[in-house]
């Protein structure tokens, strides 16, 4: 929706997280509630996503309560699903909260779901709400990159370095599993950044056969191989692919490794820091303005911003191109 320069002026920010945590949420508490602050706004975190501004789980926020969070991973509001909130009457519940505590506009951080859920909430009520996108699937459509993105992959990579090292020391097959239940980005980027032979993603069909091709070419001359298997590929998670393939290859000692939500802990990165700070501002400045049902993005550098109802790409030609890469550089 574009920027409505007739809306009304705003002067109580809520502001909740939603949906899986992100490395860097707390830098964009923390943006939020001091932007509120410096342009004589008050503020108010509401614990728990939706279904605490179901519940009444809302308590004002100073300049003091966001000190010493930025370096922090998780979310000091807490994120939480909510039933109630998925439907109408849940939703009046959560707007009639709203009022009894003035708050006028709503920031929301967290992915695709809960644009979705701000955007009934807006349709429904005519309620000023702002998105920033916060997970680690960096797949809003939207930003060029989404908060935690870049301490989730820099975490994996990280661990799979490690299990480089013992694969090359045994002669072993590693299957790596990392999260991406419906976007593969995660493991593409990891399997360009760690070196991996192949990358199984649920955006694009890479059926068994292309993996037994590679591995059959590397079983020739590599002491160890590396296979990142995002968790929704549609061949299966880490387990069942490496199930599919290991009687072909008695070559190597095969060995699966789930990563798992180490993923999301650990403190965020210098970029998910800014970016998340730059967001915030940009998310209270937005409501400043008039603008409402849209999502603060950053592309090619600069602040954007994009409505709620854009659909996320299901594969970026990013992530193509990536793959491409990868198996010139597997050789």
């Amino acid at each position: 929706m574009a920027m409505a320069s007739s809306a009304p002026p705003i002067g109580h920010v809520g502001v909740l997280t939603s949906g899986g945590d992100a490395p860097g949420m707390n830098a964009a508490i923390r943006a939020v509630v001091r932007a509120s602050h410096y342009y004589g706004l008050r503020v108010s975190g509401i614990l728990e996503g939706f279904d605490g501004l179901v519940r009444d789980v809302i308590k004002p926020m100073a300049v003091r309560d966001v000190s010493n969070i930025i370096q922090r991973g998780g979310t000091i509001l807490r994120s939480a699903r909510s039933e109630a909130f998925l439907t109408v009457e849940g939703r009046e519940v959560a707007r009639a909260n709203m009022a009894r505590h003035g708050i006028d506009a709503l920031v929301v951080i967290g992915g695709d779901g809960t644009f979705r859920g701000a955007a009934a909430f807006n349709r429904e009520h005519a309620l000023p709400v702002i998105g920033i996108p916060g997970t680690i699937d960096n797949d809003v459509a939207g930003t060029d990159v989404t908060i935690g993105f870049d301490t989730a992959t820099n975490t994996a990579v990280e661990m799979i370095d490690r299990i480089r090292d013992t694969a090359s020391a045994h002669d072993r097959l590693f299957f790596v599993e990392v999260m991406g239940r419906t976007a593969g980005a995660i493991a593409v980027q990891c399997g360009i950044a760690a070196g991996a032979e192949f990358v199984m993603v649920p955006e694009q069909k890479q059926d068994i056969a292309q993996l037994v091709t590679v591995l059959e070419r590397s079983a020739k001359s590599k002491s160890s191989v590396i296979v990142i298997v995002a968790e929704g590929d549609e061949e299966g998670g880490a387990y069942e692919v490496a199930r599919k393939v290991k009687q072909r290859f008695a070559h190597y000692d095969t060995r699966v490794s789930v990563l798992g939500h180490v993923q999301r802990g650990g403190n965020p990165t210098v970029s998910d820091r800014v970016l998340a700070s730059r967001s915030g501002v940009a998310a209270v400045e937005g409501l400043l303005q008039g603008r409402t049902n849209e999502l603060v993005g950053v592309i090619n550098g600069q602040i954007t911003y994009t409505a709620f109802n854009v659909a996320p790409p299901k594969a970026s030609v990013g992530e193509t191109e990536l793959l491409r890469i990868l198996n010139i550089l597997s050789i």
